[in-house]
């Protein structure tokens, strides 16, 4: 039983893997999480009680703090998922991006170099610090049959995928100059249970159900390759268990959609299963202007985490989204406590009002 300090696991993705874990693996968590806006404990209400999971809430850039936490936990791997990760909050305010996806991750690099340094040989050897990233530093692709791979060239867009690229430097530099064991991972576009309502996916769907305008920037071509939220999690599992130390490994559904045909097919699964006064949905389709440097298409290579790890994905687009839209439709409870703050007084009764 490996214990795993993880990052960010209020967040959607983050909640995703200590799901996976606690349920379908012997090892236990430590959840380090600041609890931000977009951090709900709601989402891990089904592993919590478990004696193999703890919470720590706490701020990756409070180095005194990591240092406690590394010496009380011992873990013999991290999983960083903590992040600003919304490219239109980054645009209005990019400074908590610079502060978080950037000091934070030198700040919990530095940390846990600390404590790797004084671990015996054994443990030393068999510790992994797996970074989790995106797609979206790669930049943008032109042409329609053209991938990210692993060897791609970074080249940003907006201040959230600039942040996140120098993060990926980073930590290439600490495995390079101070040898510790580390891992990155870039996926492409999540989507899921547990979603915060302000990416595309959760918006449509609660805009739809509200009878609100489902906004689709521009003409809505973007293309984005869309992956499950749990066959990344799975894909993370591995990564950190069996991954090189070293290297990269791209995650992507095998799902090419424009934004605009994701929105239509949202649409169809509302007609069938929640036909409404607002139905047909589409009809809610509102174009609105496209945001600044928005990029064109992003599309993931990912043979080489099939050839070298054995993952590919379980869920086609089809089979992930009716998924999805049913957990919405099941889940109103987590949804109504997400959008009028009530999550926070369900954190402060649990948790002695930390909120």
């Amino acid at each position: 039983m490996r214990n795993i300090l993880i990052t960010g696991g209020a967040g959607f993705i983050g909640s995703a893997v200590i799901r996976h874990i606690i349920q379908h693996t012997p090892d236990a968590v430590v959840n380090v999480d600041k609890l931000t806006y977009a951090g709900n404990l709601e989402s891990l209400a089904g592993v919590m009680d478990s004696p193999r999971y703890r919470f720590a809430r706490l701020d990756i850039g409070d180095r005194a703090g990591l240092d406690a936490l590394f010496a009380e936990h011992q873990p013999d791997a991290v999983m960083h998922l903590a992040a600003e990760s919304h490219v239109d909050r980054s645009i209005s305010g990019p400074a908590e991006f610079i502060t978080t996806n950037i000091v934070g991750t030198y700040t919990l690099l530095e940390a846990a170099r600390h404590y790797w340094n004084g671990l015996d040989n054994k443990r030393k050897a068999a510790f992994r610090f797996h970074h989790v990233s995106t797609d979206e530093v790669y930049g943008d692709l032109h042409g329609t049959a053209d991938l990210f791979t692993e060897s791609t060239p970074y080249a940003p867009s907006s201040p959230y995928s600039a942040s996140k690229a120098s993060s990926d430097h980073l930590v290439r530099a600490w495995q390079r100059t101070y040898g510790l064991p580390t891992l990155i991972t870039n996926c492409s576009n999540n989507y899921g249970p547990c979603h915060f309502p302000e990416k595309l996916i959760p918006l449509v769907i609660l805009n739809a159900l509200e009878g609100k305008p489902l906004p689709v920037y521009g003409q809505g071509d973007q293309v984005r390759d869309w992956l499950y939220v749990e066959d990344h999690a799975r894909a993370l599992y591995k990564v950190v268990c069996r991954g090189a130390v070293g290297e990269t490994y791209n995650i992507g559904g095998h799902n090419e959609k424009t934004n605009l045909e994701v929105v239509h097919a949202i649409c169809r699964l509302l007609d069938e299963l929640a036909p409404s006064p607002f139905s047909p949905y589409a009809s809610l389709i509102t174009h609105v202007a496209d945001r600044p440097g928005h990029d064109r298409r992003y599309a993931i290579d990912a043979g080489k985490i099939a050839r070298e790890l054995g993952w590919t994905p379980q869920e086609t687009f089809e089979s992930g989204l009716r998924k999805t839209v049913a957990w919405y439709l099941a889940n109103q409870a987590w949804v109504s406590h997400v959008k009028s703050g009530e999550y926070r007084q369900w954190l402060a009764q649990h948790y002695g009002g930390q909120g």
